[in-house]
Protein backbone atom coordinates (compact mmCIF):
# COMPACT_ATOMS: atom_id res chain seq x y z
CA UNK A 1 0.00 0.00 0.00
CA UNK A 2 2.52 2.57 0.91
CA UNK A 3 4.94 1.58 -2.09
CA UNK A 4 2.10 2.93 -4.53
CA UNK A 5 1.56 6.02 -2.05
CA UNK A 6 4.96 7.29 -1.12
CA UNK A 7 4.30 10.36 -3.28
CA UNK A 8 1.00 11.20 -1.45
CA UNK A 9 1.58 14.19 0.45
CA UNK A 10 -1.09 13.62 3.18
CA UNK A 11 0.16 10.20 3.74
CA UNK A 12 4.16 10.83 3.78
CA UNK A 13 3.49 13.92 6.22
CA UNK A 14 0.97 11.62 8.70
CA UNK A 15 4.13 8.93 8.41
CA UNK A 16 6.18 11.68 9.06
CA UNK A 17 4.35 12.63 12.33
CA UNK A 18 4.27 8.93 13.63
CA UNK A 19 8.43 8.48 12.94
CA UNK A 20 9.30 11.60 14.61
CA UNK A 21 7.13 11.02 17.58
CA UNK A 22 8.36 7.49 18.12
CA UNK A 23 11.89 8.94 17.75
CA UNK A 24 12.01 11.49 19.84
CA UNK A 25 10.68 8.79 22.57
CA UNK A 26 13.12 6.12 22.35
CA UNK A 27 15.22 4.11 19.42
CA UNK A 28 15.09 0.96 20.25
CA UNK A 29 18.66 -0.76 21.45
CA UNK A 30 18.36 -3.57 19.15
CA UNK A 31 20.86 -4.75 16.10
CA UNK A 32 17.91 -3.68 13.81
CA UNK A 33 16.50 -0.77 15.26
CA UNK A 34 14.60 0.47 12.54
CA UNK A 35 12.74 -2.70 12.13
CA UNK A 36 11.46 -2.73 15.48
CA UNK A 37 10.48 1.08 14.99
CA UNK A 38 8.81 -0.10 11.92
CA UNK A 39 6.93 -3.29 13.57
CA UNK A 40 5.34 -0.92 16.35
CA UNK A 41 4.29 1.81 13.49
CA UNK A 42 3.01 -1.54 11.46
CA UNK A 43 5.05 0.45 8.05
CA UNK A 44 7.70 -1.33 6.33
CA UNK A 45 11.19 -1.15 7.20
CA UNK A 46 12.27 0.43 4.09
CA UNK A 47 9.64 3.14 4.31
CA UNK A 48 10.84 3.78 7.34
CA UNK A 49 14.52 4.10 6.35
CA UNK A 50 13.78 6.29 3.60
CA UNK A 51 11.90 8.92 5.35
CA UNK A 52 14.48 9.05 8.11
CA UNK A 53 17.14 9.77 5.49
CA UNK A 54 15.06 12.58 3.93
CA UNK A 55 14.14 14.03 7.88
CA UNK A 56 17.88 13.32 8.67
CA UNK A 57 19.57 15.42 5.78
CA UNK A 58 19.78 18.62 3.40
CA UNK A 59 19.29 22.17 4.69
CA UNK A 60 15.70 21.81 5.93
CA UNK A 61 16.38 18.28 7.90
CA UNK A 62 14.46 18.33 11.15
CA UNK A 63 16.26 15.50 12.95
CA UNK A 64 19.35 16.85 14.31
CA UNK A 65 20.50 13.84 15.80
CA UNK A 66 19.99 10.31 16.82
CA UNK A 67 22.06 8.73 19.82
CA UNK A 68 22.54 8.69 23.41
CA UNK A 69 21.72 11.52 25.74
CA UNK A 70 24.10 11.09 28.57
CA UNK A 71 23.49 12.60 31.94
CA UNK A 72 26.86 14.99 31.91
CA UNK A 73 27.33 14.77 35.82
CA UNK A 74 27.26 10.92 36.04
CA UNK A 75 30.41 11.18 33.32
CA UNK A 76 31.81 13.40 36.14
CA UNK A 77 31.64 16.32 33.82
CA UNK A 78 30.73 19.49 35.35
CA UNK A 79 28.72 22.03 33.90
CA UNK A 80 26.56 25.36 34.33
CA UNK A 81 24.21 27.44 32.89
CA UNK A 82 25.69 30.62 32.18
CA UNK A 83 24.24 33.88 31.65
CA UNK A 84 26.12 37.22 30.26
CA UNK A 85 25.21 40.72 29.66
CA UNK A 86 27.22 41.93 26.59
CA UNK A 87 26.99 45.26 24.24
CA UNK A 88 24.80 44.32 21.23
CA UNK A 89 27.83 45.20 19.02
CA UNK A 90 29.82 42.37 20.42
CA UNK A 91 27.06 40.29 20.79
CA UNK A 92 28.19 38.22 17.69
CA UNK A 93 31.74 38.06 18.33
CA UNK A 94 31.35 37.50 22.00
CA UNK A 95 28.87 34.42 21.28
CA UNK A 96 31.59 33.48 18.71
CA UNK A 97 34.69 33.25 21.19
CA UNK A 98 32.28 31.55 23.50
CA UNK A 99 31.47 28.63 20.93
CA UNK A 100 35.42 27.93 20.36
CA UNK A 101 34.84 25.93 23.95
CA UNK A 102 34.17 22.15 22.99
CA UNK A 103 32.24 22.28 26.53
CA UNK A 104 29.74 25.03 25.03
CA UNK A 105 26.59 22.87 23.64
CA UNK A 106 23.86 25.79 23.95
CA UNK A 107 24.18 29.01 23.26
CA UNK A 108 21.45 31.71 22.51
CA UNK A 109 20.36 35.23 22.34
CA UNK A 110 17.80 35.98 24.90
CA UNK A 111 15.73 39.33 25.22
CA UNK A 112 16.70 40.59 28.19
CA UNK A 113 19.82 43.00 29.44
CA UNK A 114 21.15 39.08 30.47
CA UNK A 115 21.35 38.62 26.41
CA UNK A 116 23.59 35.98 25.93
CA UNK A 117 22.69 32.53 27.38
CA UNK A 118 25.27 29.32 27.31
CA UNK A 119 25.70 25.96 28.92
CA UNK A 120 29.34 24.90 29.73
CA UNK A 121 30.68 21.71 30.75
CA UNK A 122 34.07 20.37 32.04
CA UNK A 123 35.98 17.36 32.05
CA UNK A 124 36.59 15.23 34.82
CA UNK A 125 40.53 15.94 34.64
CA UNK A 126 40.03 19.87 33.67
CA UNK A 127 43.09 21.69 34.84
CA UNK A 128 41.44 24.65 35.02
CA UNK A 129 38.00 24.05 36.25
CA UNK A 130 34.44 25.19 35.73
CA UNK A 131 34.57 28.52 37.78
CA UNK A 132 37.86 29.45 36.38
CA UNK A 133 36.96 28.47 32.49
CA UNK A 134 33.52 30.71 32.86
CA UNK A 135 36.15 33.43 34.03
CA UNK A 136 38.53 33.07 31.40
CA UNK A 137 35.57 33.20 28.58
CA UNK A 138 34.10 36.24 30.28
CA UNK A 139 37.15 37.99 29.80
CA UNK A 140 37.68 37.03 26.33
CA UNK A 141 34.17 37.63 25.18
CA UNK A 142 34.08 41.13 26.63
CA UNK A 143 30.75 40.82 28.58
CA UNK A 144 30.07 43.35 31.37
CA UNK A 145 28.85 40.60 33.74
CA UNK A 146 28.55 36.68 34.02
CA UNK A 147 26.68 34.62 36.27
CA UNK A 148 26.70 31.06 36.87
CA UNK A 149 23.25 29.53 37.26
CA UNK A 150 24.18 25.79 37.89
CA UNK A 151 21.42 23.22 38.69
CA UNK A 152 20.96 23.20 42.30
CA UNK A 153 18.12 20.69 41.73
CA UNK A 154 16.28 19.21 38.69
CA UNK A 155 12.42 18.44 38.39
CA UNK A 156 12.04 17.78 35.13
CA UNK A 157 14.89 17.03 31.75
CA UNK A 158 13.97 15.99 27.92
CA UNK A 159 12.28 17.66 25.18
CA UNK A 160 9.08 15.79 23.33
CA UNK A 161 7.79 18.34 21.24
CA UNK A 162 3.93 17.56 20.71
CA UNK A 163 4.02 16.76 16.64
CA UNK A 164 -0.08 16.06 16.62
CA UNK A 165 -1.07 19.85 16.36
CA UNK A 166 -4.07 18.77 18.39
CA UNK A 167 -2.73 20.72 21.76
CA UNK A 168 -0.74 23.05 20.84
CA UNK A 169 -1.03 26.08 22.94
CA UNK A 170 -3.55 24.58 25.15
CA UNK A 171 -2.04 24.14 28.87
CA UNK A 172 -2.31 20.69 30.09
CA UNK A 173 -0.63 18.44 32.60
CA UNK A 174 -0.96 14.66 33.93
CA UNK A 175 -2.66 13.89 37.10
CA UNK A 176 -0.44 15.06 40.71
CA UNK A 177 0.52 12.02 41.19
CA UNK A 178 2.65 11.95 38.07
CA UNK A 179 3.68 15.55 38.18
CA UNK A 180 5.41 15.01 41.76
CA UNK A 181 8.03 12.39 40.99
CA UNK A 182 10.84 14.77 40.56
CA UNK A 183 13.63 13.48 37.79
CA UNK A 184 16.80 11.83 40.17
CA UNK A 185 19.81 14.32 40.09
CA UNK A 186 22.91 11.51 39.13
CA UNK A 187 26.46 11.59 40.89
CA UNK A 188 29.39 10.52 39.32
CA UNK A 189 30.31 7.24 39.03
CA UNK A 190 33.18 5.13 37.70
CA UNK A 191 33.68 3.91 34.55
CA UNK A 192 36.31 1.73 33.20
CA UNK A 193 38.04 2.31 29.51
CA UNK A 194 35.80 -0.07 28.04
CA UNK A 195 33.09 1.49 29.35
CA UNK A 196 34.64 4.75 28.10
CA UNK A 197 35.05 3.66 24.92
CA UNK A 198 30.94 2.75 24.50
CA UNK A 199 30.70 6.44 25.81
CA UNK A 200 32.35 7.90 23.10
CA UNK A 201 31.01 5.47 20.29
CA UNK A 202 26.83 5.90 21.53
CA UNK A 203 27.15 9.52 21.45
CA UNK A 204 27.80 9.37 17.80
CA UNK A 205 25.01 10.44 15.09
CA UNK A 206 23.44 6.96 14.42
CA UNK A 207 23.64 5.82 11.12
CA UNK A 208 20.17 5.21 9.36
CA UNK A 209 20.56 1.52 7.78
CA UNK A 210 19.43 -1.38 8.57
CA UNK A 211 22.08 -2.56 11.15
CA UNK A 212 23.68 0.73 12.18
CA UNK A 213 25.10 -0.84 15.56
CA UNK A 214 27.62 -3.08 13.47
CA UNK A 215 30.13 -0.25 12.76
CA UNK A 216 30.30 0.92 16.03
CA UNK A 217 30.55 -2.92 17.45
CA UNK A 218 33.44 -3.55 15.34
CA UNK A 219 35.12 -0.37 16.23
CA UNK A 220 34.83 -0.48 20.28
CA UNK A 221 36.11 -4.47 19.75
CA UNK A 222 33.02 -6.45 20.82
CA UNK A 223 29.72 -7.89 19.26
CA UNK A 224 26.78 -5.53 18.80
CA UNK A 225 24.98 -7.56 21.64
CA UNK A 226 27.73 -6.89 24.08
CA UNK A 227 27.39 -2.88 22.59
CA UNK A 228 23.71 -2.75 23.02
CA UNK A 229 23.92 -4.30 27.01
CA UNK A 230 26.33 -2.48 27.56
CA UNK A 231 24.05 0.72 26.27
CA UNK A 232 21.09 -1.07 28.56
CA UNK A 233 23.14 -1.08 31.68
CA UNK A 234 24.36 2.59 31.19
CA UNK A 235 20.15 3.86 30.90
CA UNK A 236 19.39 1.07 34.23
CA UNK A 237 22.26 3.20 35.77
CA UNK A 238 20.96 6.84 35.17
CA UNK A 239 24.29 7.44 32.74
CA UNK A 240 22.27 7.70 29.93
CA UNK A 241 19.10 9.50 30.20
CA UNK A 242 17.82 7.60 26.53
CA UNK A 243 18.73 6.48 23.15
CA UNK A 244 16.89 8.73 20.92
CA UNK A 245 16.46 11.41 18.19
CA UNK A 246 16.69 14.87 18.88
CA UNK A 247 14.68 17.25 16.69
CA UNK A 248 15.45 20.74 15.28
CA UNK A 249 12.47 22.84 16.75
CA UNK A 250 12.50 25.76 14.23
CA UNK A 251 11.98 22.94 11.30
CA UNK A 252 8.89 21.77 12.86
CA UNK A 253 7.17 25.34 13.80
CA UNK A 254 8.29 25.60 17.17
CA UNK A 255 9.58 29.48 16.76
CA UNK A 256 8.74 30.82 20.31
CA UNK A 257 11.00 29.02 22.64
CA UNK A 258 10.58 30.45 26.05
CA UNK A 259 12.57 30.49 29.07
CA UNK A 260 10.62 31.35 31.95
CA UNK A 261 12.12 32.10 34.97
CA UNK A 262 10.24 32.50 38.30
CA UNK A 263 10.69 33.89 41.67
CA UNK A 264 9.95 31.15 44.21
CA UNK A 265 10.46 31.15 48.40
CA UNK A 266 12.47 28.10 49.11
CA UNK A 267 9.56 26.60 50.76
CA UNK A 268 7.81 26.47 48.10
CA UNK A 269 10.38 25.42 45.48
CA UNK A 270 9.43 21.64 45.31
CA UNK A 271 5.99 22.14 45.44
CA UNK A 272 5.73 24.28 42.11
CA UNK A 273 8.65 22.45 40.52
CA UNK A 274 6.51 19.18 40.59
CA UNK A 275 3.49 21.27 39.10
CA UNK A 276 5.07 22.85 36.87
CA UNK A 277 7.29 20.14 35.64
CA UNK A 278 3.71 18.37 34.92
CA UNK A 279 3.01 20.54 32.19
CA UNK A 280 3.83 18.56 29.15
CA UNK A 281 4.90 21.63 26.98
CA UNK A 282 7.17 21.90 29.81
CA UNK A 283 10.95 20.64 28.52
CA UNK A 284 13.11 21.45 31.63
CA UNK A 285 12.34 22.22 34.78
CA UNK A 286 15.43 23.35 37.30
CA UNK A 287 16.09 25.21 40.53
CA UNK A 288 19.08 27.44 40.08
CA UNK A 289 20.73 30.35 42.14
CA UNK A 290 19.27 33.73 43.09
CA UNK A 291 21.68 36.84 42.77
CA UNK A 292 21.49 40.73 43.68
CA UNK A 293 20.53 41.57 40.05
CA UNK A 294 19.16 38.31 39.06
CA UNK A 295 16.23 37.02 41.54
CA UNK A 296 15.04 34.29 39.80
CA UNK A 297 15.22 30.55 40.54
CA UNK A 298 13.47 28.34 39.05
CA UNK A 299 13.52 27.81 34.99
CA UNK A 300 11.02 26.46 32.69
CA UNK A 301 11.88 25.77 29.39
CA UNK A 302 8.82 26.02 26.98
CA UNK A 303 8.45 25.27 23.24
CA UNK A 304 5.83 27.33 21.46
CA UNK A 305 4.24 27.71 18.17
CA UNK A 306 3.97 31.46 18.50
CA UNK A 307 5.14 33.58 21.60
CA UNK A 308 0.95 33.98 22.61
CA UNK A 309 1.14 30.20 22.92
CA UNK A 310 3.94 30.52 25.11
CA UNK A 311 2.30 33.40 27.22
CA UNK A 312 -1.02 31.04 27.49
CA UNK A 313 1.51 28.33 29.02
CA UNK A 314 3.08 30.09 31.40
CA UNK A 315 0.68 32.22 32.96
CA UNK A 316 -1.13 28.77 33.08
CA UNK A 317 2.18 27.26 35.38
CA UNK A 318 1.35 30.65 37.23
CA UNK A 319 -2.34 29.98 37.92
CA UNK A 320 -1.83 26.37 38.91
CA UNK A 321 0.93 27.16 41.69
CA UNK A 322 -0.31 30.59 42.45
CA UNK A 323 3.14 31.75 41.67
CA UNK A 324 3.10 35.56 39.91
CA UNK A 325 6.49 36.74 40.02
CA UNK A 326 8.38 35.71 36.35
CA UNK A 327 9.23 36.57 33.71
CA UNK A 328 9.63 35.27 29.78
CA UNK A 329 13.03 34.86 28.24
CA UNK A 330 12.60 34.60 24.15
CA UNK A 331 15.55 33.33 22.63
CA UNK A 332 16.20 35.33 19.45
CA UNK A 333 18.85 34.02 17.91
CA UNK A 334 20.77 30.75 18.14
CA UNK A 335 24.92 30.60 17.81
CA UNK A 336 25.17 27.14 18.63
CA UNK A 337 23.23 23.70 19.26
CA UNK A 338 25.24 20.59 19.35
CA UNK A 339 26.04 17.77 21.88
CA UNK A 340 28.89 17.86 24.47
CA UNK A 341 31.10 15.25 22.88
CA UNK A 342 32.75 13.34 25.88
CA UNK A 343 35.78 12.17 26.46
CA UNK A 344 37.29 12.97 22.88
CA UNK A 345 40.51 15.68 24.33
CA UNK A 346 38.85 18.49 22.83
CA UNK A 347 38.22 20.52 26.11
CA UNK A 348 41.89 19.61 27.26
CA UNK A 349 42.72 20.84 24.02
CA UNK A 350 41.87 24.02 24.44
CA UNK A 351 42.95 24.38 27.91
CA UNK A 352 46.03 23.67 26.42
CA UNK A 353 46.08 26.80 24.69
CA UNK A 354 44.90 29.32 26.92
CA UNK A 355 47.88 31.34 28.56
CA UNK A 356 47.96 33.62 30.59
CA UNK A 357 47.99 31.89 34.16
CA UNK A 358 44.70 31.99 36.73
CA UNK A 359 41.95 34.69 35.24
CA UNK A 360 41.50 37.46 37.36
CA UNK A 361 38.02 37.36 38.99
CA UNK A 362 35.75 40.11 38.55
CA UNK A 363 31.98 40.71 37.57
CA UNK A 364 31.63 36.90 38.19
CA UNK A 365 29.49 35.42 40.81
CA UNK A 366 30.16 31.82 41.94
CA UNK A 367 27.90 29.82 43.81
CA UNK A 368 28.11 25.92 44.00
CA UNK A 369 27.04 23.52 46.71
Amino acid sequence: MYTDQLHDADLLQAVDGQLLAAMQEQVPLSPRPFAAVARSLNLPESLVLERLRALGTGPHKVIRQIGAIFDSGSLGYRSTLVAAKVPEHRLASAAATINEHPGVSHNYRRDHDYNLWYTLAVAPDSRLGLEATAQILHQRCGAVATRLLPTLKMYKIGVKLDLGGGTSGRPHRPSQEIAAKPARHHSAVALSQQEIEFVRVLQRNLPIEQRPFDAWAREAGVTVDELLAAAEQFRLRGIMRRFSAVLRHRQLGFDANAMGVWIVPPQRQDAFGAVAAGFTQVSHCYLRPSYSDWPYNIYTMIHARQRAEGEVILKAIASATGMQRFAALYSTHEYKKVRVQYFTGDSEAWEAGVSGGEPKRENLEVHCE
